[in-house]
């Protein structure tokens, strides 16, 4: 009866099964939330660069300078490879005062966490499009 009691209230054993249950729950949120703070800093920046890229185009500046001003503008990790101005229009021969200025810039982020990459596509291709008037 006495070793039944002990057998009872050790519980020793159970908080181990219980962490060892939830820790891989709790390091995927974890990971999940660095994941996201990864993605929406870099559509910060990318959304930045456009606004930058369309604010040189609007005051006359040519498409090498607005390329030049929008890679300038997005420090992200290989975006020399990973960053690409989707589009500029219209060209400059044919921006004249009055007319709307569209530059789009896209940015693929690589997942890092791994069952993340199983759920979620990868890479993540995010775009920024901005219109300004030409000045």
């Amino acid at each position: 009866m006495i070793a039944l009691r002990r057998m009872v209230k050790s519980e020793k054993g159970q908080s181990m099964v219980e962490l060892a249950l939830i820790l891989p729950i709790i390091i995927l949120i974890l990971f999940g939330i660095l994941e996201f703070g990864r993605i929406f800093y870099s559509y910060i920046v990318i959304t930045n660069a456009a606004r930058e890229g369309a604010r040189a185009g609007a005051v006359g500046s040519p498409d090498s300078e607005i390329i030049e001003r929008i890679r300038e503008a997005a420090p992200l990790p290989n975006a020399e490879t990973n960053l690409a101005i989707t589009k500029l229009e219209p060209h400059e021969d044919s921006r004249t005062p009055g007319i709307p200025l569209t530059v789009e810039v896209a940015y693929d982020v690589y997942l890092v966490t791994p069952i993340l990459e199983d759920i979620l596509p990868n890479p993540i291709t995010l775009k920024s499009r901005v219109t300004m008037r030409v000045e």
